[in-house]
């Protein structure tokens, strides 16, 4: 990027103790955003112990030495204009919370105080709270229904990736408080921290307002997670069937993909955007509008330091479930062995562009761009990301789906009530996609 792009988009800082400062000015607005990112997530995690990030980042919330229960922290959060909350990932938890533009070195000072100073009060309490949440990917029966689950251990097998970030009840239940300090203390350093400040407010002002907050934190950098193996090479797909009784069947493909830094990233994000981007998108235009098989589907892409997925849900009733999953394998392959027409390529690159253009009314998206773009070294650019996305060609398009898209790359998870007889015809659907 230049200096100029630099300039004019985001200014960086990084503290004495190895903390990272980013912030974004937008002098327009009458709010500010505050994003703490710390890379700790549920790759960094041990199979003994899946679960912890997220379980620590709920210990966050109930309290710190300057404000012992969580109501109290609540409330200071409040007081500022704010409601604080929290989400954590393969890859990394955040903290955010939107603020007044007059009250930042007292924002600082609260994440400071949760990030720093955590009581770890009331564990077993927020243990059965945590369970309750777990409860939602599983059936009357205690069986995990979650076809994101299920994708997840086919694509990335034996590796803390194919583990729900939540844990498992059995890795949640041994999970101590002696456990908990203990990876609070080796992941919560400096060094392995981004705050990203978004909103009317001022470089050097953020700059300060950390300093103070954040600056005698000290706390070495942890070791890099466990790297995925490369995918082993496999000629047809794999399914995962779970029998459930719901009124629909969940369907999810996956493909899995190169990292976030593979050189036909760019193409792969205009492929998804192809696919699903709105009510004309490739999925949606067949499926719904014009065979009527489902409410609505989605493709979404996930990419991690050097694995991702290209994901495509959804839901349909037991009747429609043959002709679906065939359909929309049909739109894949469709795009493995044609040229996307240019006017429809322009029509995605636009709706792209505009929704770069309308990120920049929002602190959180801001705030996320930046801060997560410095943590994971993928910071890019509102204009690098427009540059990228129109010069991508329809060859491209092409290429990215015809190496990617592959049968072997392709995982499938199908939960609900389906039936024997539909099984094996889905199967033979699948089995033939590619030839």
């Amino acid at each position: 990027m230049t200096a100029n792009e630099t300039k004019t988009e985001f200014y960086k800082e990084t503290l004495a103790n190895g903390l990272r400062v980013v912030t974004v000015e937008m002098p327009h607005l009458h709010s500010a955003e505050m994003i703490c990112y710390l890379a700790a997530g549920g790759r960094d995690e041990k199979p003994d112990h899946a679960g912890i990030s997220h379980f620590l980042e709920h210990m966050l919330f109930r309290g710190t030495v300057e404000h012992p229960t969580s109501v109290e922290l609540e409330k200071a959060f409040e007081a500022l204009g704010g409601t604080v909350n929290a989400s954590t990932d393969a890859e990394n938890t955040c903290y955010h919370s939107r603020l007044h533009p007059d009250h930042i070195e007292e924002g600082a000072a609260l994440f400071a105080s949760m990030l720093q100073r955590p009581l770890f009060k009331d564990i077993d309490l927020e243990r059965k709270i945590i369970l309750e949440e777990a409860l939602e990917d599983l059936n009357e029966k205690g069986e995990d229904v979650s076809p994101d689950n299920h994708t997840a251990a086919l694509l990335w097998p034996g590796h803390p990736l194919s583990v729900p970030t939540i844990g498992t009840e059995q890795s949640l239940s041994s999970i101590a408080e002696d456990d908990l300090r203990a990876y609070h203390r080796h992941y919560y350093t400096p060094t392995n921290t981004v705050i990203a400040v978004t909103g009317r407010v001022r470089h050097q002002q953020v700059v300060a307002a950390v300093q103070k907050a954040f600056g005698s934190w000290q706390g070495p950098r942890p070791a890099r997670p466990l790297p995925v193996q490369p995918a082993a090479e496999t000629a047809t797909p794999e399914l995962c069937w779970v029998k459930d009784s719901d009124s629909q069947v969940n369907i999810q493909l996956a493909f899995r993909t190169p990292g976030r830094h593979a050189e036909n990233t760019a193409a792969l994000r205009v492929l998804r955007w192809i696919l699903s981007w709105g009510g004309t998108s490739r999925l949606m235009l067949h499926l719904r509008e014009h065979l009527g098989l489902t409410y609505n589907v989605e493709a979404n892409l996930s990419l991690y330091e050097e694995t991702g997925c290209l994901a495509i849900d959804l839901s349909v009733a037991p009747e429609n479930l043959v002709e679906a999953v065939k359909e929309t394998l049909k739109v894949v392959e469709d795009l493995r062995r044609q040229l996307v027409p240019e006017e429809e390529l322009a029509g995605v690159t636009q709706s792209y562009r505009f929704d770069l253009d309308f990120s920049r009314d929002h602190t959180e998206a801001m705030a996320t761009r930046y801060g997560w773009g410095e943590l994971t070294g993928y910071l890019r650019t509102l204009e690098q990301d427009r540059r990228e996305v129109c010069s991508v060609t329809p060859e491209q398009v092409r290429e990215a789906a015809s190496t990617l898209l592959t049968p072997g790359a392709l995982k499938a998870a199908l939960v609900g009530p389906w039936s024997a007889r539909d099984r094996k015809k889905v199967e033979d659907i699948v089995a033939g996609f590619g030839r």
